[in-house]
């Protein structure tokens, strides 16, 4: 099974162990791109929604795209309530939607979609002037543990041992201006987790190459993952960093400057 797939086998604890993003993102990318009961929004892989309600709050037509059956139906249970909720269990690289919107958005999703297709597909989507939103969260447990890291790097060194080697490269964000965008930022919100040794152990069930560990080396893993934190006070703290990427695609006029300059 491919690593952007291994998520729907775990809807349950997906939805409950995920992280969520800040409220201070939210309000920024909602301010910034305008987004109200007159704009379109699509979001790529919603996952159970852990970036979906502040959106659908807007009274936005919300749509989503979601790859995956389960977590497709655990969105429809928990946002169908919201008369402008739609969704697609359906893959974004192959979708014909079929309308154009005025913000697409992805909360660690865009980066599983070869880059060609990622950014030249959004720009297509989007109407003239439109938004792309992309965010992630890089999560810091060495810092506040530094001792408790050790021990846990212990673990991984002795057990993490996938079935499937994850070989996924890395995803420049910033290569969206290669594909006609224009005014790229970046922006950083902070949080803080705590956690037990079992929400830690739960949390870890949930990243695509925890969840192919070898059989053989599984219950030595997570065992071993809980005994350190219970032997650190049955707490660990996760320093977090919300990064928004942000994009524009060009009005018409700025298209018909930016044509004109590579004529003349």
């Amino acid at each position: 099974m491919e690593f952007r797939r291994v998520f729907d086998t775990i809807p349950e604890a997906f939805d409950r162990y995920r992280p969520r993003y800040s409220q201070e993102l939210f309000d920024y990318l909602i301010d910034f791109a305008k987004i109200d009961d007159t704009k379109s929004v699509l979001e790529i892989g919603p996952g159970t929604g852990q970036a979906t309600e502040p959106i659908l709050r807007t009274k936005c037509d919300y749509n989503a795209i979601e790859l995956g059956e389960n977590l497709s139906a655990m969105m429809t249970k928990k946002f169908s309530h919201y008369p402008n909720f739609h969704i697609d269990n359906d893959d974004f690289i192959t979708h014909d939607f079929g309308k154009k919107f005025d913000v697409i958005y992805s909360a660690a999703t865009i980066q599983w979609i070869p880059e060609q297709i990622a950014f030249s597909k959004t720009f297509d989507l989007l109407k003239a002037g439109g938004t792309l939103a992309m965010m992630i969260t890089k999560a810091d447990y060495k810092t506040p543990n530094e001792e408790l890291y050790s021990e846990i790097q212990k673990v991984y060194n002795a057990y993490f041992k996938p079935e499937t080697p994850y070989n996924h490269g890395s995803f420049c964000y910033e290569n969206a201006m290669n594909y006609g965008y224009q005014d790229f930022e970046k922006k950083e919100f902070f949080g803080k987790r705590e956690m037990t040794a079992d929400e830690y152990v739960a949390f870890c069930g949930t990243h695509c190459d925890h969840i192919v560990i070898s059989e053989k080396y599984k219950t030595q893993f997570f065992d071993g993952l809980r005994a350190a934190v219970l032997r650190a006070g049955n707490k660990i703290v996760f320093n977090d960093t919300y990064v928004l990427y942000l994009a524009k695609k060009p009005t018409i006029t700025n298209t018909f400057q930016n044509l004109a300059e590579i004529v003349f």
